[in-house]
């Protein structure tokens, strides 16, 4: 057990560097300060040390494999890629971000050839291919994508259920803890409509295709978890920044 918390790719985490430090140089304290110097306080300040170099080596093996500024990086490469397809098609109809349960195991957004959503109706599984067809109208094609959420949706333990209470600490796990892109997340659910508040977001919208069908990275992220815990079709109706807010509200489809 010592030999992987210790081991060599371990020690050069700099909080295993500190927290083997502060260890030694407590355990090594503690008997001078007792027996030799004969002080409690002093004693207690070397324990105190042991204890803060133990919790120095348990927080280096709680931090990410992957940094968040890495995670941002291949993000935006993701999206770049993603909008020069959309352009290339000439696709700008709203994205519909769809569960695991309508695709191939992965949530994904579907871009559809129709400009309005409101006449698209998605009842069963699409096929895991690019280019798709989900209705028996010739009009009924379109592209089907991965999107930041749906990798995100991978690091939660729990798939969240349809409640703001789930909805809400999934989105914080994902926008503040995994990709530490916001600073706080507040969600309310009214029928068929899910209003998201974000708190000082790191990636604003901005005037570009890929917004403009699939929605800023934010929204994004929020319309796949919302998909996901109602188990439903879901389409970005809002996505506003204002005042270091991004207020995003979504719909769910029948």
């Amino acid at each position: 057990m010592l030999n992987g918390i210790f081991g060599k790719s371990n020690i050069k985490d700099p909080y295993v560097g500190l927290g083997l430090g502060l260890t030694v140089a407590g355990a090594g304290l503690v008997p001078i300060f007792f027996f030799v110097v004969d002080s409690e306080p002093l004693t207690a300040v070397a324990i105190s040390l042991i204890m803060l170099g133990l919790v120095c080596v348990a927080l280096a093996n709680t931090r990410p494999a992957i940094s968040p500024e890495a995670s941002q990086m291949m993000l935006e490469a993701g999206m770049e890629n993603i909008a020069a397809l959309l352009e290339e098609l000439g696709l700008s109809g709203k994205a519909i971000y769809l569960p695991s349960s309508l695709r191939d195991g992965r949530s994904q957004a579907l871009v559809p050839i129709r400009q309005e959503y409101s006449d698209i109706d998605i009842r069963e599984r699409i096929p895991g291919r690019l280019i798709v067809r989900h209705g028996k109208d010739p009009q009924d094609v379109g592209i089907a994508v991965a999107t930041p959420g749906s990798i995100c949706l991978d690091g939660l333990e729990v798939k969240p259920g349809p409640t703001s209470t789930e909805i809400e600490s999934a989105l914080s796990t994902i926008l503040v803890g995994m990709l530490d892109i916001a600073g706080s997340v507040s969600v309310t659910a009214n029928g068929n409509r899910v209003n998201v508040e974000v708190s000082k977001p790191k990636l604003a919208y901005e005037n570009v295709w890929y917004f403009r069908s699939l929605g800023s990275p934010v929204a994004s992220i929020a319309a796949t978890t919302v998909s996901e815990a109602f188990d439903k079709p879901v389409v970005i109706t809002r996505d506003e920044y204002k005042k270091r807010k991004a207020f995003i509200e979504l719909e769910v489809l029948p």
